[in-house]
């Protein structure tokens, strides 16, 4: 490993701790751009990370996650579980209140797991062990389990997209598989459905009615302290683009900094560079669909793990040396607590021996259909897999359009064989929530699927320790490496940046608005 690899997944790649305010000031408005604009707002639908920046900031969670990655209690402020771990209670902290000054109640909690639980993997998981939530009274949810499941509160307060935010029960009470029609919540933030310009800006401004929690904020925990009053979500796909405009002033915030421009951004004058370590590293993935020719033939995927070279992708990308891991070749984040080689053997990068296994394959010439995001690294990641593909002998018709179109062309199973796309490290730590591997067997963009997988992820939930979970990821493991969901094309980092004259920014891989001030 080189660079921030040997930070370790889980340490921080730097401090975002502050002390807490008396009182929240509000002033002046920023203007950011995030890696695209936000298309998909019911947040139980779908696992892309912009969706899930946007929900961060206008809904609120029962638990959040530390910048240790430890699960903290956030609209919960105190919690019990009973002696055989089959009953749990959680009562809602006082001064709570929606969008519009009502009260959460624990009915509407009730309500949005309901909803959620049958959209994650690790709320499947939960509901398998017979969990059924109720209402006690206005303020009291308990948890009935028929077996003991001792990852509820990572469950509860996991940052893995779909996140399990909270609803008022008239929302939480839309059918699962049709999408919100509002954008309502209890969050810092509340979004302004009359000012939003799709394709321009989305304006979120100040809940007047939050009230944070006492501590100081820490990652997705903690008192979420708002001293702005509006936040403009810029839309700016071009992000040399965005990187200029930051430099001229024009914008407050870049999420994602081209690499090509990090030396003009250090040099430039009132720009700062946020280098992000630890559990803020990304996964590159070539996600494959099983549905349909030619990967729905498990030895046509095979192949693929003989031409995707992580090293070549990454100088191709331009990431400097010091902002990725030379090669991870395991599912699950490199230094994270789960990382391991097991089954990694076939994962060698030969051209020629791709091309001869292609050929004693069913493989007759269809057409590798590649959903590429113009402008993207992942666009130059799927460049660089589609030369090989060719030489391979494939057929390859690469398809350039926005994230957005992406995302509604993978929810059909027909007219696509693959995307690249790149993931938050804390969504690809473990097989309970690396997107690819979780999801094995369910209704998720890509189908997957092989029996042996979910009933090991069960048994993960109830493993007693790191070390029964370390043995059961390296069985899932074995097994991801025949079955083919993805292919990793590296691990990395990618600095944001940011104007000086904004204090106290978390230093995150999410982007986070509240604390920040000027």
């Amino acid at each position: 490993m080189t660079g921030m690899g040997r930070r370790g997944l889980l340490a921080s790649g730097a401090a975002m701790l502050a002390a807490p305010r008396l009182a929240q000031a509000a002033g002046g408005t920023l203007n950011v751009v995030l890696e695209s604009e936000a298309v998909i707002l019911d947040p139980y639908l779908t696992t892309a990370a912009i969706t899930r920046s946007f929900g961060y900031h206008v809904y609120d969670t029962l638990f959040a996650m530390d910048e240790r990655g430890a699960i903290q209690p956030q609209m919960v402020g105190a919690y019990e579980k009973s002696s055989d771990g089959l009953t749990w209670r959680f009562q809602l902290r006082d001064g709570l209140k929606w969008h519009d000054g009502s009260a959460v109640t624990a009915t509407d909690c009730v309500t949005s797991l309901q909803r959620w639980a049958p959209k994650d993997a690790m709320g499947r998981l939960l509901l398998a062990s017979g969990a059924a939530f109720e209402v006690a009274d206005a303020r009291t949810i308990v948890l009935k389990l028929r077996q003991e499941f001792p990852l509820v509160l990572e469950v509860l307060g996991k940052p893995n997209a779909p996140v399990p935010f909270m609803l008022p029960e008239r929302l939480a009470k839309t059918p699962g598989d049709q999408r919100l029609t509002e954008v309502f919540g209890s969050g810092p933030f509340r979004f302004r459905a009359d000012q939003w310009r799709p394709g321009s800006v989305m304006v979120l401004e100040r809940n007047p009615h939050y009230t944070p929690r006492a501590e100081a904020a820490d990652f997705l925990a903690g008192g979420k302290r708002v001293h702005i009053d509006t936040l403009n979500l810029r839309v700016m796909p071009d992000q040399a683009t965005a990187a200029s405009a930051l430099i001229a002033g024009e914008i407050d915030y870049q999420q994602y900094c081209p690499f090509d421009m990090l030396p003009r951004l250090e040099r430039a004058r009132n720009i700062k560079l946020m280098p992000l370590g630890g559990l803020h590293m990304f996964q590159g993935n070539f996600r494959l669909n099983h549905e349909a020719p030619p990967f729905n033939d498990p030895a046509v995927r095979q192949v693929l793990w003989q031409l995707v070279d992580q090293a070549t992708i990454l100088q191709a990308i331009g990431i400097p040396k010091q902002f990725h891991v030379d090669a991870c070749p395991g599912f699950f984040m490199c230094d994270g607590p789960l990382y391991s080689g097991a089954g990694a053997e076939v994962f060698r990068y030969n051209v020629a021996a791709a091309k001869a296994a292609l050929a004693k394959t069913s493989y007759a010439g269809q057409p590798v259909v590649m959903l590429e995001v113009a402008g993207s690294i992942s666009q130059t990641a799927s460049a660089v897999l589609a030369q090989a593909l060719k030489q391979a002998g494939f057929t390859v018709d690469q398809q350039v359009m926005d994230w957005g179109t992406v995302l509604a062309r993978r929810a059909r199973k027909e007219g696509w064989s693959m995307f690249s796309v790149y993931s938050n490290g804390i969504d690809m730590i473990s097989p309970l929530n690396h997107f690819y591997v979780a999801n094995t067997c369910a209704d998720y963009p890509g189908w997957s699927c092989d029996a042996r997988v979910p009933p090991l992820l069960t048994a993960f939930t109830r493993a007693p320790d790191l070390a029964a979970r370390r043995a059961i990821t390296e069985q899932i493991q074995r097994i991801a490496f025949e079955l083919t969901p993805s292919v990793t094309w590296g691990q990395f980092t990618i600095p944001a940046a940011y104007r000086t004259d904004l204090k106290r920014l978390p230093q995150s891989s999410f982007p986070m608005f509240w604390e920040v001030e000027r």
